[in-house]
């Protein structure tokens, strides 16, 4: 386990990965080239029903300033700049996009045995902004996410978290939505070597009274395959298949099924990931 809490995000980060990540219905490609001068370039498609979506995407690493510009087919142009320990556990992101004058962003995380700070700010007159804290250690953390409008004086989310890990268990509770939905989850590690694990969520609703709960379970089925699925009591049921066919490169094959609904037809979902 790595040294202290973390940032706020990493609460629950485990079992969302392992219920949610890499779910997909939609087809996707994706192909990265490096330029002799180090430079990473992505070129992503990705087809969503009938619309198809580009993008492509720039990257340059020098010493610790990582920088990023992404064009998509709506002629947005996407930068970050990342300064990465410009002072011992202090990371610095800017990102703007143009035309969209009111979208830049300033970020500062700040990670420390005990703690783990991140906030941001909009770059406007009347900027939007986000603080999220967490206190303790590697083991158990408590923490809070709140973003203010300037604007209208308004407080517009305001989330608390507390997070319990051990060598092979997280186990985590959120309030969200202002109080509104209360979240539990949890992950268990069952065997390292197969990467195999489970793990569980659940999540009600106080305005409606509803319950949504998603169980799942990962498995490697040799070195370079791992197998997941989940379901939810919706009777929403999906599965995934990633294989690592050369090193880097990955192709993924999921399917979500309405097992309430057998007549309807499964969404599948495919993405390719080719690095040299």
């Amino acid at each position: 386990m790595a040294n202290g809490p973390g940032l706020y995000t990493n609460i629950g980060k485990k079992a969302r990965d392992l219920l949610y990540k890499d779910y997909q219905t939609d087809q996707k490609f994706s192909i990265t080239t490096y330029s002799p001068t180090g430079v990473a370039i992505t070129s992503c498609g990705t087809k969503k029903g009938d619309l198809f979506l580009a993008d492509v995407a720039t990257q340059l690493k020098r010493k610790n300033v990582t920088t990023d510009v992404k064009v998509d087919t709506n002629s947005n142009l996407l930068t970050t700049i990342t300064v990465d320990e410009a002072a011992p556990g202090l990371k610095t992101i800017l990102s703007f996009k143009v035309p969209d004058q009111r979208s830049g962003k300033l970020e500062v995380q700040y990670l420390h045995d005990y703690v783990g700070i991140c906030s941001s700010f909009g770059l406007t007159a009347n900027p939007i902004v986000n603080v999220s804290g967490v206190i303790g250690t590697n083991m158990l953390a408590l923490g809070t996410d709140v973003s203010f409008d300037s604007k209208t004086g308004n407080f517009i989310k305001c989330n608390a978290g507390l997070s319990f890990t051990n060598e092979d268990l997280v186990a985590a509770l959120t309030l969200n939505d202002k109080g509104d939905s209360l979240n539990a989850s949890y992950y268990h590690s069952v065997s390292p070597l197969t990467n195999s694990a489970v793990g569980a969520e659940v999540n009600h609703s106080f305005s409606t009274n509803e319950n949504t709960v998603t169980i799942g379970a990962q498995h490697a089925i040799d070195p370079l395959t791992n197998l997941k699925a989940r379901i939810n009591n919706f009777g929403k049921a999906s599965a995934l298949i990633q294989h690592e066919w050369r090193p880097k490169s990955l192709i993924s094959i999921s399917a979500e099924v309405d097992t309430k609904a057998i007549e309807k037809t499964a969404k599948v979902g495919l993405a390719l990931a080719l690095k040299p």
